[in-house]
């Protein structure tokens, strides 16, 4: 693909002046109390309020698809990183890691932590980056730059969407935290950008590089597993403390949300792994999810213990379900669990699963029950099969580096991989708007009081076609 095909900006951008009414379905509200690049508060939302409405036909293509298409080859990836809070400052030594990457600009409002950023680089033997802090919006100008491969969001959920566009739009790739949008009609923008601009724009799901969803994704591919039947995931992570700590996030945007919607906000960790263990977008595709939520009581029963009366969370009333429950259909009537609970006391569980006609895999902690490996009725260990069935990068990197237990060290070095060698990448936009739909559409479905709510076809159609994914043969 040569640069000279890329269609303007210019030409985008009126092409797409419709985009967003041609694809509205769901549309959620933001916070009233925003953050920008990273870590600062930004203006109010100009969202509308949250709605419930039906989900839209498909779309009319506005490009060839992006499924199977390779990125450029490059001898050198040259990054630009928007955001440098925990996230993406926890994320600079990775791309620093690899030889064939070169961080050039990082963006943050918060001029200290642009400093810090700077600092890694040039410690790192590169040349000092372009620093940009002249505001929430400055991620423009890194966006615009002649020098970028490849631009990275780590920034609060509500900037996502903009700037993924941004990177389209002026001609880069772009990688996004979780979630990538939090609407509909964002979700299929980015989808027709993605084609139009032809720069791919991906979620970069880390759990789809853990060593025990890899491991899982293999063996089901390899049939262990038998016809695939079910699965479950979740995010269940106690952040209470973490969402009122005045330092952890800059400034109180996360918990902002649970003021807005209902629904499943964090679906993508547990998500992204099972739709791969299912072919999802890729043989099968999920047509439906009904959700289910409990009343909102912990995180104001954790401010009434822990807040002094003159915080100003005092000033917000919760209605984010404490555990959100969804069942998620697909085309060939396989059922997805996804769980959500952030708010009560819990320990750390993504739930991991998957079951089939031969046996079932459960993990927190990892267990497996196979026919006819196993006879006992009793869970067996999963360990015994790492040797057969690891994948390719766990064994190259039997002990990576960074956090999460090395699953963003080889995320980060499996889409760098991708993009120097010309290779195609593991997962794209149609995968970021699958994983990320429930978070609108958990919200619809609850207060419609469990109502399924059609989940899009972001493919339109080629879905159809088996396809290469995470369970990726090394290159050569």
């Amino acid at each position: 693909m040569n640069e000279q095909h890329i269609p303007s900006r210019r030409t985008v951008l009126k092409t797409t002046a419709g985009a967003a009414g041609a694809g509205i379905g769901i549309a959620a509200g933001a916070p009233a109390a925003q953050a920008a690049a990273g870590s600062a508060p930004g203006s109010a939302s100009a969202m509308p309020p949250a709605a419930a409405e039906a989900a839209p036909d498909t779309p009319r293509r506005r490009g060839s698809t992006m499924a199977g298409v390779p990125f450029e080859r490059r001898s050198t990836v040259r990054v630009g990183i928007v955001g440098l809070g925990n996230r993406g400052n926890g994320m600079i030594g990775l791309f620093l890691a690899l030889p064939w990457v070169r961080v050039v600009a990082v963006c943050d409002p918060v001029r200290e932590k642009t400093e810090r950023a700077a600092a890694k680089v040039v410690a790192a033997g590169q040349p000092a980056p372009a620093v940009y802090t002249n505001g929430e919006d400055d991620y423009e100008n890194l966006c615009a730059r002649s020098d970028l491969d490849f631009v990275y969001v780590a920034t609060p959920w509500d900037r996502h969407f903009a700037m993924a566009k941004a990177a389209m739009l002026n001609g880069k790739h772009v990688g996004v935290e979780c979630p990538i949008a939090m609407r509909i009609d964002e979700l299929w923008e980015l989808v027709d950008l993605s084609e139009q601009t032809r720069r791919h724009c991906m979620q970069l799901e880390n759990c789809c590089y853990g060593r025990n969803e890899m491991r899982v994704l293999r063996m089901a591919h390899a049939g262990k597993f038998g016809q695939l039947l079910h699965g479950a995931g979740a995010y269940n992570h106690d952040l209470r403390g973490l969402m009122f700590s005045p330092t952890y996030y800059e400034g109180p945007w996360r918990r902002q949300w649970h003021t807005q919607l209902r629904g499943d906000l964090y679906p993508n960790h547990g998500f992204g792994p099972v739709a791969n263990y299912m072919d999802v977008n890729r043989g099968d595709r999920v047509v439906s999810i009904s959700s289910f939520g409990t009343p909102a009581l912990g995180l104001a029963e954790y401010r009434a213990e822990h807040m002094p009366p003159d915080d100003p969370s005092w000033k917000e009333t919760y209605i984010e379900s404490d555990r959100t429950i969804s069942m998620v259909q697909t085309a060939k009537g396989r059922l997805i669990r996804l769980e959500h609970d952030v708010s009560t006391p819990h320990p750390y569980s993504r739930i991991n699963s998957l079951g089939g006609t031969k046996g079932v895999f459960e993990d927190y902690p990892a267990r497996i029950y196979l026919e006819p490996d196993h006879t006992n009725d009793e869970w067996a260990d999963f360990s015994s099969y790492a040797a057969e069935f690891d994948h390719w990068l766990w064994k190259e990197h039997a002990n990576p580096p960074g956090g999460h237990g090395g699953m963003d060290y080889i995320m980060i070095y499996r889409l760098m991989q991708c993009v120097q060698r010309g290779l195609v990448p593991d997962f794209d936009v149609y995968d970021a708007a699958t994983w990320t739909a429930p978070v609108p559409l958990s919200h619809a479905s609850i207060k419609a009081k469990g109502a399924p709510q059609e989940i899009p076809d972001f493919t339109r159609g080629e879905w159809r076609k088996a396809r290469s994914g995470v369970d990726s043969v090394k290159p050569s």
